[in-house]
Parts: C-alpha cells; structure tokens; sequence
C-alpha cells in the first residue's frame, strides 16, 4: 500500500472523527482572499475536498465548484453538506478532467499527503486542467522532514525554494509563498 492510499484508510477508518474536525472552520473564508482576487472566472475544483467545508464556502460566494476526495467516505458527507456543488471521488495524481477546465484549483493541506517522487507529475496535472489565467492555491507544511505522523497518515513536508522550483518545473509562472506559523501558503499562476 502506497503513502496515499494508506493515508486514505486512515481517513476511512476514522472519517467520522475528521469529518468533524474538518467541518469546523473554512480556510477559503480564512485565508482564501488573494486566491479569491486571482479568479478570472467560476470554475473551481477543490482537490481534497475532504467533507466538503470549502467546497461550501466556494459554492455559497457563488462559484461553480467541484470537490474532488479519494477518500470515499468525504466526497459522501461532502454531498449531503453541499448539494449545490459536484463531487467526484479520485486520485489527484489523475485528474479525470479535461484540459483547461478549471479557472482555479484549490488545494488545501492536501497535496501534502503526496510522495515527492509524484509530486512534480501531480502538479503538472494540476497545471493541465487549468484555464489560461488559472490560478492554483497550495497549503503545505513547512519542513525538512517527511514521514507518517503518530495516526498513520503521510504529510511531505517543503522548504519554499523546493516548492517554488516544482512549480516553476510544472509550467506555472508567478508563484507568490507566505509562511504561516508551520505552513507554507502558496499560490502559484499560469
């Protein structure tokens, strides 16, 4: 069993506990400004949706958003809390979308859970379904060491050079990397 799909059990097997934690607060609310004002259109895909939290802050500002969880037990609970908004159940590493299609993909502490050898491939994929203006926001942890935590879930941790040199590598032009306290916000143009 790879880091992702070993992560997802673990979500599985406790999904009613993480929904319930990551229902609690929006990071888009939160921290979703700049991503927000970088949007030339209303196609949002919300890669690691989770139970849906900014996919309902997406779908409530009135975008036309798409939540999209491996985790088969999220993209459920996603659907019940946000019935305005599509959900497809993936790997990100795939994208099953068509070139160009999202005018911003949002990312939140998510990605993380990818190994840095597939990383690079995961990020053109992401550079692949974006419109041209597209916009792609990433929260990360900001780190040096990467590995499974004490539950059993694997975070990959960046430095802001590693990040912004996969990015630049995956086709983005403009990356923009604030540090927030152990997180890195990235958000990254094409």
């Amino acid at each position: 069993m790879d880091e992702v799909s070993r992560t997802s059990a673990i979500y599985e097997g406790n999904s009613d506990a993480f929904v319930e934690k990551y229902r609690s607060e929006s990071v888009a609310a939160r921290f979703g400004g700049d991503f927000y004002a970088a949007l030339s259109g209303d196609h949002v895909l919300d890669v690691g949706c989770g139970p849906g939290i900014d996919t309902e802050t997406f779908s409530d500002d009135g975008f036309d958003v798409t939540g999209f969880d491996l985790t088969a037990s999220f993209v459920e609970s996603a659907r019940t809390a946000v019935p305005d908004a599509s959900f497809v159940r993936g790997d990100m590493r795939r994208l099953p979308f068509r070139d160009g299609l999202f005018d911003g993909v949002w990312s939140c502490a998510s990605f993380l859970h990818v190994p840095r050898a597939d990383a690079p491939e995961t990020l053109r994929e992401f550079r692949r379904v974006l419109a041209v203006n597209g916009v792609l926001y990433l929260s990360l942890k900001h780190g040096d060491e990467s590995g499974y935590d004490d539950d059993g879930r694997y975070f990959e941790r960046y430095r802001p050079g590693e990040i912004r040199s996969l990015l630049d590598d995956a086709g983005f032009s403009t990356v923009s990397i604030d540090e927030y306290g152990r997180w890195l916000n990235v958000l990254a143009g094409v």
